[in-house]
């Protein structure tokens, strides 16, 4: 029986110090104000996304949340509005499953406001299916979507700089790979019916982010605007919401004892978009706020070139 309480004592004790140690994010340590700032963050009418919102809200700027749930974003809306003060705060309808819908957005948003600032490519999911358009989910939202978004953007933050864009990645990118002759024959990432297929999905369309990142800061060279993707750590959020409930049963007890809170998954999200003298970091990863080394993979500059141009093509830009 003491040995059992010796186990629990200690297994208890390891925990702790996790929580301490590894599962402790750092803060965003800027103290910026943005009054006279508009930002976008696409996905934030919960988790991660509403979290950064809501700082930014608290910071004075005008924030838009570019979300596909109506209901969800009017509620995300008026609680921030009441949590900062801030009525500035707004919702415009984008649905990053749909080509359409990121041509419609851009189109309002740049006849409807004058200034953006800060672009951060915050949704994502991890979910079977096609896009409206026959692009795998996964492809279509986390990479195809934010790519087409934020291109459409460029001349108004190039106009308001300095201004970035942020777009949130994932440790999973070192998991992925980008298989070209599968995107151009089946308009997605890979193949698969495994337990882990959307998992690796979501891994390549991570990788996907690094690079378009990569690409994007070297095209913006001599403008006055930067990007960043970052990890923004283990994070309880509803992103696994779409996947069967076994998945959902199996992860639960994994995400209750050893995954971080929201508020904590935005601060290198924020410090990305806030954190002063980053402009010569352009193009890099973060994690736990402050930039990291990648392997080659996600830094391969024929890879990055080779993605972008088959984004382009496949969003119609080319």
């Amino acid at each position: 029986m003491f040995t059992i309480l010796l186990i629990c004592g200690g297994l208890v004790g390891f925990y702790l110090l996790l929580c301490l140690t590894v599962l402790q994010l750092p803060k965003c340590k800027s103290t910026a104000k943005l009054h006279g700032k508009t930002v976008v963050v696409t996905g934030a009418n919960s988790g991660i996304g509403k979290a950064t919102a809501l700082d930014l809200a608290r910071r004075g700027a005008r924030v838009i949340l570019a979300c596909r749930d109506e209901s969800k974003a009017l509620a995300a809306v008026t609680d921030i509005q009441r949590e900062t003060g801030n009525k500035e705060v707004v919702y415009m309808h984008l649905d990053l499953a749909s080509l359409k819908s990121v041509r419609s957005f851009a189109e309002n948003f740049l006849r409807k406001e004058s200034r953006l600032d800060i672009l951060i490519n915050n949704a994502g999911l991890v979910m079977a299916g096609k896009t409206e358009d026959g692009f795998g989910m996964i492809f279509g939202v986390n990479h195809l979507g934010h790519f087409l978004l934020t291109i459409l953007l460029l001349e108004r933050l190039k106009e308001c700089g300095p201004s970035r864009v942020v777009t949130v990645s994932s440790m999973t990118y070192s998991w992925g790979k980008i298989d070209f002759n599968c995107i151009n024959t089946h308009k997605d990432l890979c193949l698969g019916k495994s337990g882990l297929y959307l998992v690796t999905l979501y891994s390549h369309s991570k990788l996907c982010n690094n690079l378009f990142i990569h690409e994007l800061a070297k095209r913006l060279k001599g403008t006055n605007v930067t990007c960043y993707s970052l990890h923004p750590g283990i994070i309880k959020t509803d992103i696994v919401r779409h996947s069967t409930i076994w998945w959902r049963l199996l992860m639960a007890p994994i995400v209750l004892l050893f995954f971080t809170d929201v508020d904590s998954g935005a601060q290198t999200s924020l410090h990305c978009a806030l954190q002063e003298g980053l402009e010569p970091l352009s193009g890099r990863y973060f994690s736990s706020c402050a930039v990291q080394n990648v392997p080659a993979k996600a830094r391969d500059d024929a890879v990055a070139k080779k993605l972008w141009e088959v984004s382009e093509s496949l969003v119609g830009l080319a």
